[in-house]
């Protein structure tokens, strides 16, 4: 490690092998899994904006005058998982990479979170080939076709006409984390693809061999350990979220961070005499590798900054689409949530169950911040991310019985202080006295339908934030972490609830289904929706012109009294449309990726952006209104004023959620203050 004097700040020298006289033959960037354009609050604070113009500098400073031009790999993960994303299915980043000159990238597990259609779409928008050469699909034809119609190879020319091949790898792990891939794809092992593509590519003039893959370090340490000293040259990794360099077996191992807070710059020289014993690598290249940290005091990319604006701005008209809509009141209130079974807890996380096939799931309430009941009718996406904010993934993990009772107890240890811990849950039923010390107030505890087996290990689908032992959930901490808990789907691989919860309303839809919603993705909410919607029901669309009742955010009036409803407790206040018509259009292309933003004939952004933040003050009173009018009926405080409502409320465009209560949570004894 050479000393780091003299450098920038947040510069530093990774690796060298000493022979850094004479200008360099190539000059490589590296960057992997980056998912937020704006920078974060603290060092290193990433950023696109200020990316792009370390970007630049390598790629296009007067210092590199007369050096080869850089050529810059991407090792995958760009298009999930973020709140952007989950307005966009991953659209915004295409602009990104390309800002960045990318050559050749990786194919990342969260690349294909809402489908290989999907991915296939925003591939081809891309000015740089996608890789991934060791998994097929034999759907795609008789003659090899990668998965997501990737190619496997690429073979890039310097400027000074030096030939780079590169190779995309991918390991088995993350792929059975994908839910919506096609059936049968053909997994061949990395360094067997890699044996076999690198002497062709040596062939065709290949002067170096790069392996860009999105996998694990010990998978690329595995890799680099099968293959005899100088099948390729470099490994350049992604799918790991830290900075690392290691050699194994003779060959450079190079993940570069995450995020855009960190950049890999290399020079690589021939290396004249290949049995150099100060070389630590059987290469025939040397390497030179600078890490660089993107700091706050790196001055922001003006044109980046301008499309991070236009992109952000472009997002607020998208969350006031209708996502979905419910037939019942979904109870998010924190008075609800964090003392007692909630309908809307239940419901998100028997999704959460399901998408994952897991036995059971725990959801800290504290995931729910809503605070509020959304009244029966339309929720806007926005709806979603005000309600699910956190970034944090939905992880899965082996654990036995007994913690999952440990971490019922923390659950209702501060009970009932309005604690976050409180839990909410699928797949468990228990009974808790809050009269009894903390540790020993669960009872008759069930998981899958079934008394608990302390020994047993159980499926359970939770946060990450649990994982990492937050408030007190220490009996769900993963093993590498100290704890005993088994990794099954891991933070880099698991999805977030918002996008979860967006893509369940997808499937429900008749109108408006985003246009590249694959087979795949359809075969997959199908067998959600079978054990789903046996506790949830849904009702099918009404006719369309039929009386549609729904709290649509623009010109609606509330209805004072409602045949049906008043007098009965369990039902609510309805709100009737006065245009019940005029969205059918938007509805029929509110997810199409030929955004209405970019249509000659609609209104101005800045005037859009003004309709759409009236219509959420609406939204608000409306709202407001509607709890004063069960305040005032009597019923605002009804144990079941969260049930299911009756047959009028209901759409054309969608089928209708009916969120259910079962009793998975039952308080017995009384509370001790």
């Amino acid at each position: 490690m050479a000393e780091n004097q003299g450098l920038a700040p947040g510069e530093s020298i990774t690796y060298s092998s000493g022979a850094t006289t004479g200008p360099p033959t190539l000059r490589l960037l590296h960057y992997n899994d980056v998912y937020h354009l704006d920078p974060s609050s603290q060092e290193p604070v990433g950023g696109l904006p200020r990316f792009k113009t370390l970007c630049s500098h390598y790629q296009s400073s007067p210092n590199y005058a007369g050096l080869p031009e850089c050529l810059t790999l991407f090792s995958g993960d760009a298009f999930n998982p973020s709140l952007e994303s989950s307005v966009t299915k991953g659209k915004h980043m295409v602009p990104a990479l390309n800002t960045l000159k990318t050559s050749a990238a990786c194919l990342g597990n969260h690349d294909l979170d809402f489908g290989v259609e999907q991915f296939e779409y925003l591939a081809g928008l891309c000015g740089f080939p996608w890789l991934c050469a060791n998994v097929l699909d034999p759907t795609l034809g008789d003659a090899p076709v990668p998965l997501g119609k990737c190619r496997r190879t690429v073979m890039l020319t310097a400027s000074n006409g030096v030939k780079v091949g590169v190779i995309g790898l991918v390991e088995r792990e993350w792929l059975d984390t994908i839910n919506t891939l096609p059936p049968n794809l053909t997994f061949l092992e990395p360094e067997a693809v890699a044996k076999e593509f690198a002497p062709q590519l040596r062939a065709e003039g290949a002067e170096m061999v790069i392996a860009l893959t999105h996998q694990r370090q010990p998978n690329d340490e595995k890799l680099a350990r099968e293959l005899d000293p100088g099948t390729v040259d470099i490994i350049l990794s992604g799918h790991d979220h830290y900075y690392a360099h290691s050699i194994v077996n003779g060959t450079h191992i190079l993940r570069s961070g995450t995020d855009f807070k960190q950049l890999s710059y290399i020079e690589c020289r021939r290396n004249i005499n290949d049995d150099n014993s100060s070389s630590s690598s059987s290469s025939k290249w040397d390497f030179h590798i600078t890490r660089r940290d993107i700091l706050a005091s790196i001055p922001q990319d003006a044109d980046a900054v301008a499309m991070v604006d236009k992109l952000t701005s472009t997002l607020r008209p998208k969350l006031s689409k209708p996502i979905g809509y419910t037939a019942a009141p979904l109870d998010a209130r924190f008075t609800t949530v964090r003392l007692k079974e909630s309908n809307l807890g239940n419901f998100v996380c028997d999704i959460l169950r399901f998408h994952y096939d897991a036995e059971c799931c725990i959801m800290a309430s504290g995931t729910i911040r809503g605070d509020q009941i959304y009244p029966p009718g339309v929720l806007l996406l926005k709806d979603i991310l005000d309600c699910f904010p956190f970034e944090d993934p939905c992880v899965v993990i082996g654990v036995t019985g007994k913690a999952v009772v440990e971490a019922l107890e923390n659950a209702v240890s501060k009970y009932p202080a309005l604690e976050g811990r409180f839990p909410q849950v699928s797949g468990i039923r228990f009974v808790f006295d809050p009269a009894k010390p903390p540790g020993r107030r669960c009872s008759d505890v069930e998981v899958d339908g079934r008394p608990v087996e302390l020994e047993r290990e159980y499926s359970l689908v939770t946060r990450d934030y649990m994982v990492r032992g937050k408030d007190g959930f220490t009996s769900l901490v993963l093993e590498e972490h100290g704890g005993y808990a088994r990794s099954i789907v891991g933070d880099e691989s698991g999805m977030l609830i918002s996008m979860i919860l967006r893509q369940y309303f997808m499937s429900l839809k008749i109108l408006g289904r985003w246009k590249n919603w694959g087979a795949e993705m359809g075969r997959f909410w199908g067998g959600v929706h079978e054990g789903l919607h046996e506790v949830h029901p849904v009702r099918d669309p009404v006719a369309p012109g039929e009386g549609v009742r729904h709290s649509d955010s623009r010109a609606v009036e509330v209805e004072g009294e409602v045949p049906g409803l008043v007098g009965k407790a369990e039902r609510q206040g309805a709100y009737r449309l006065k245009h019940a018509g005029e969205d059918e259009a938007h509805l029929q292309h509110s997810d199409s990726e030929d955004e209405s933003s970019h249509r000659a004939d609609l209104p101005a952004v800045g005037a859009r952006q003004e309709q759409h933040t009236q219509r959420e003050r609406e939204l608000v009173i409306m709202r407001k209104v509607m709890r004063k009018w069960w305040r005032l009926a009597g019923i605002a405080g009804h144990p079941n004023m969260c049930d299911e409502v009756g047959e009028e409320f209901g759409v054309h465009w969608t089928k209708a959620i009916c969120p259910r209560v079962e009793g998975r949570i039952r308080m017995v004894g009384a509370v001790v203050r």
